[in-house]
């Protein structure tokens, strides 16, 4: 985030913040790895994955400092910042691994600290590190990630921004009501609170429906809209954007000042905040996107997903930390973009995914005109919830993934329980991602035709003491070794 978008007095403050956590880090050290996705990405599933396997001697192949017998004891500490919510890690495995069920999405900021001892792998290492890393997760809503380029904006601009994008596409009949309640409002007259809330519900309403499942959008700041918590109904949060404004001052007590006016608030009591305690303070981050539902969904989604990815990965800074960075503002120095529910397909398609996916992000780098350094892709599922097997059809031998639909799921004419396994053919990908991108370009409607079927956790095998074994993953232990490897060589 360029530092012009905060003040003087915000900038001294994230370099205190980052002056003590390099104090701090130099007794105890400690990486803050972020963690975010955009809607419905599994962000909570991935955290309490991540924690449950290392806590429980999980298979990462792939994390050398696992691999090797480097890490000789793994445990939660209480976390640095009494201020914020910890991560119920605990009700969370217990949802899915008793219950078997995903537990609740992120609806605000969370924080836990996991702690590894370790050897260190090279002799200088061992004689002058402790042995010791604590990993303070930050788990957060990606809808407060996509605020940040609001800093940058004045009321004027993002009224035009998101006026534009509403008038596009599928878009355009959603924000019907909204865009006609903006029209029929003098925006000069003074300014009435009844006026206000009608504006205000009417565009919470029209985001609302671009998030809901069967349209998948993702650019859907301001992202307390979505999730006022504490804020719901406070002039903060009562506000929306307004049409066709000119250049010239906002008439005093006018609707138009009072939008004005509740915006900048916004952008002080909601954006500011979360920039200078929270993410001016990490170290990695990591975010997480459903790339197989924006498939799912059509052109349009897709388009929406590299929209939103731009605006994400616009607020990162990547680059090596140092003393001066620490003091200067924090450098994110890797940044990991995950598609997740690699489960939901053969295997054959997880590097399809996965290239799919590198396009996304190379595209979105291409837009806002940022370097890729520092910026990797996988596709990974958090937790495995099928497993995969052959069935001959006319002939022919079928890959496909076997696991139990959650109740409600639907194939065909089918409708499931939430007990039943089934066998599904998940479909193909495109081996070259340039075919799917061919098809979104012309405006064909030729997309890969993924069969997308919610299926509950698995049910974990026991051990013969009766302890549930840990939680199967796909490539977990890659991501992990990425964004953390490094700080434990």
């Amino acid at each position: 985030m360029p530092p012009s978008l905060t003040s003087f007095t915000d900038d001294a403050r994230i370099a205190l913040d980052n002056l003590a956590d390099r104090a701090s880090g130099l007794v105890h050290p400690t990486v803050r790895l972020g963690v975010t996705g955009l809607s419905r990405a599994g962000k909570t599933v991935f955290i309490s994955s991540l924690v449950h396997n290392l806590l429980n001697g999980g298979r990462l192949p792939l994390f050398e400092p696992v691999r090797s017998g480097r890490v000789s004891r793994v445990r939660l500490e209480p976390q640095p910042d009494d201020a914020i919510p910890r991560f119920q890690y605990e009700d969370h495995i217990q949802a899915l691994v008793r219950e078997r069920i995903w537990p609740d999405s992120t609806r605000a900021i969370s924080e836990l600290r996991i702690t590894l001892d370790y050897q260190s792998a090279s002799g200088w290492g061992r004689l002058f590190s402790p042995g010791r890393l604590s990993i303070d997760i930050v788990d957060y809503p990606g809808e407060w990630l996509l605020d940040l380029p609001l800093l940058g904006q004045d009321f004027r601009t993002f009224s035009a921004n998101t006026v534009a994008l509403a008038r596009t596409g599928i878009r355009a009949e959603l924000s019907r009501e909204w865009l006609s309640l903006a029209a029929s409002v003098d925006m000069n007259a003074a300014a009435d609170e009844m006026t206000a809330r009608r504006l205000s519900e009417a565009f919470s309403g029209y985001l609302k429906a671009c998030k809901a499942d069967e349209r998948s959008l993702s650019t859907l700041p301001p992202g307390r809209f979505l999730m006022p918590g504490d804020l719901e109904g406070s002039p903060a949060l009562t506000f929306a954007p307004l049409l066709e404004m000119t250049e010239e001052r906002a008439p005093k007590d006018s609707l138009r000042a009072m939008m004005e006016r509740r915006f900048e608030a916004y952008k002080s009591v909601v954006v500011k905040p979360f920039f200078r305690e929270h993410f001016a303070r990490l170290d990695r981050q990591i975010v997480l996107i459903d790339a197989l539902q924006a498939i799912n969904r059509g052109q349009e989604a897709i388009l929406d997903l590299e929209r939103a990815l731009g605006d994400v990965l616009a607020c990162f800074r990547p680059g090596g930390n140092s003393l001066l960075s620490s003091l200067l503002g924090r450098r994110i120095d890797k940044v990991l973009v995950a598609a997740t529910k690699a489960d939901h397909l053969h295997h054959e398609s997880h590097d399809r995914l996965e290239r799919i996916t590198t396009r996304f992000v190379d595209r979105a780098i291409q837009r806002i005109g940022m370097a890729g350094a520092g910026i990797e892709v996988m596709a990974i599922a958090s937790v495995r919830a099928t497993r995969e097997a052959t069935v001959n059809e006319g002939g022919h031998t079928l890959p496909v993934i076997v696991g139990t639909p959650m109740a409600g799921e639907r194939i065909g004419s089918d409708l499931f329980d939430g007990n039943r396994k089934t066998a599904v053919f998940p479909g193909d990908l495109p081996e070259d991602p340039e075919v799917l991108f061919k098809h979104l370009e012309t405006g064909s409607a030729d997309l890969p035709d993924i069969n997308f079927v919610r299926f509950r956790p698995p049910a974990l095998e026991e051990t013969s003491g009766g302890m549930k074994l840990s939680v199967p993953h796909i490539r977990l232990d890659r991501a992990m070794q990425f964004l953390l490897g490094d700080r434990l060589a």
